[in-house]
């Protein structure tokens, strides 16, 4: 499983709810690998361009090996981040293999923003856009208003509901991959 997400700020809000996700991933057996931040630093996608970065390459080439995906992006003035969008283009690379774009494969959603109209708002960009790569969102997704919900450390939050939920989607997200 492939984790996408966080901000370039490391340990951000958002990439800490995802490493809970994958935590949880891991927890119900999947082997759990997480691009976040400097690994997402990507030059502005160009189905032009073939020859691509060691960091692009690595991202796609391993949404390619992935049964499922867990993506969590910060909502920047209602909307996910430039940071996020972008690598989700490169998954155009995938289009002509045989399991094309995310065709397949379950992933797991979860938008975290200082506000609910921009979580909520983020979260459904990710379901349309996940839709529109072939991919199978989780019936749950993750909408954590991070006026309200702080991230610690060591994979907990001030709010035992949010810590849940990013666990949940990290088992569905398992779960899917396996019956499939």
């Amino acid at each position: 499983m492939v984790g996408i997400g966080g901000s370039l700020r490391p340990g951000s809000q958002s990439e800490r709810a995802l490493r809970i996700a994958l935590d949880s991933a891991a927890a119900a057996g999947a082997e759990t690998l997480a691009l976040t931040g400097d690994d997402l630093v990507l030059p502005f996608y160009d189905s032009a361009i073939t020859d691509r970065t060691p960091q692009a390459v690595r991202l796609v080439e391993a949404i390619r090996q992935a049964d499922g995906l867990v993506i969590v992006s910060p909502g920047y003035h209602g909307a996910l981040s430039g940071l996020i969008k972008n690598a989700l283009d490169y998954v155009e690379d995938l289009r002509p293999d045989e399991r094309p774009y995310l065709d397949g494969r379950a992933v797991g959603l979860a938008a975290v923003a200082y506000g609910w109209q921009a979580a909520v708002t983020t979260l459904d960009q990710l379901r349309t856009i996940t839709h529109a790569l072939r991919g199978w969102p989780t019936p749950l997704g993750g909408s954590i208003n991070s006026a309200e919900v702080k991230f610690d450390e060591v994979g907990g939050a001030s709010e035992d509901k949010a810590v849940r939920t990013l666990q949940l989607i990290g088992r569905q997200v398992v779960d899917f991959a396996r019956r499939r």
